[in-house]
């Protein structure tokens, strides 16, 4: 486990703002998985009383912790949870003996 990429990840969750959005992320993702591979980023910045640019700024500190994937869809930008992150944070806060820190 490399504590390094687990800190960039607790510190990018830190932010209220950026936390709520990975959480919409998520959310929005379980409701449409059947329908679409990720969730619209337009869907999501209209529930919030922040600019453009602030929500720009907040996806790419969560792509850069690798907390969710980006990809272009003609004019969208679409948000996919990155698993394996998820997964990894879930062992380290259940502490299982299998990490080694």
């Amino acid at each position: 486990m490399d504590t390094k990429k687990m800190a960039k990840v607790f510190k990018a969750l830190s932010n209220p703002n950026r936390l709520e959005l990975y959480l919409k992320i998520v959310e929005n993702q379980e409701t449409s998985y059947d329908t679409c591979e990720g969730c619209f980023i337009n869907d999501i910045a209209k529930t919030f009383n922040i600019g453009s640019p602030t929500i720009s700024h907040h996806l790419k500190e969560l792509s850069n912790a690798e907390l969710i994937v980006t990809e272009r869809k003609g004019k969208f930008l679409v948000a996919k949870v990155n698993e394996e992150i998820v997964d990894d944070v879930s062992n380290l806060l259940k502490l299982n003996k299998n990490n080694s820190i």
